[in-house]
């Protein structure tokens, strides 16, 4: 594609988060394994690159903020119909699908970290979320007489068992459910790339689209 054809779209901040978000999860998903410091450096990473996207997308660039691509139902509705019909307006940024995809995919995200650091403060009582949990179970033990400690150690792990088995329940259907969104967005930018004719992987390296 020649540069006199084209206009620079994403800025350096998008395209190094864009990418380094992607390796993060595929390194979160491939390590799923207990106690594995793998997933959860990865887990942290994830959770802190799309922190930073929500900042950016309020003070970044021009295509970079979501005053730019988030429009209403009916634009969306308007573009799938042009899409399905092979003859989808362009867009510089975002098309209205792909901006309520990004929005989705970083709710998606959201939760499976934010769930992901609940079961890991529940399973292994550590994370920036293990606080909440030790302090209860504090002050349950300092009010508790002595005569109710087998009682309240034995409530205590069966309420440990259920929030382990409701976050880990959590963490695993909001995983799945990115991964669906994942594969739709996937599917959508090679879709649009064939129907305008351009590379959209290649325009998330070098930030440059068609005019």
């Amino acid at each position: 594609m020649n540069n006199e054809n084209t206009v620079q779209v994403w800025d350096i901040v998008i395209r190094i988060f864009h990418w380094s978000l992607v390796i993060a999860f595929v390194i979160a998903y491939f390590t799923a394994e207990e106690e594995n410091p793998w997933h959860i450096y990865s887990g942290y990473a994830v959770l802190g690159l799309i922190t930073f996207r929500v900042f950016w997308g309020l003070v970044g660039s021009k295509y970079a903020r979501f005053s730019n691509f988030i429009y209403s139902p009916g634009k969306v509705v308007q573009y799938l119909k042009e899409l399905a019909g092979k003859k989808p307006g362009h867009y510089l940024g975002h098309n209205p699908a792909g901006g309520y995809m990004i929005i989705l995919l970083l709710s998606g995200l959201f939760v499976v970290t934010v769930s992901g650091l609940k079961l890991y403060a529940v399973e292994e009582g550590r994370g920036p979320l293990a606080g909440t949990n030790n302090e209860f179970m504090a002050i349950n033990n300092v009010y508790a007489d002595e005569d109710d400690d087998d009682d309240n150690e034995h409530e205590n792990n069966g309420k440990n068992e259920q929030d382990e088995e409701f976050w880990e329940e959590i963490h695993e259907l909001s995983t799945n459910f990115t991964l669906v969104l994942i594969f739709l967005h996937i599917a959508g930018v090679f879709v649009s790339s064939r129907l305008h004719n351009e590379n959209l992987v290649k325009a998330m390296i070098t930030g440059r689209k068609k005019a």
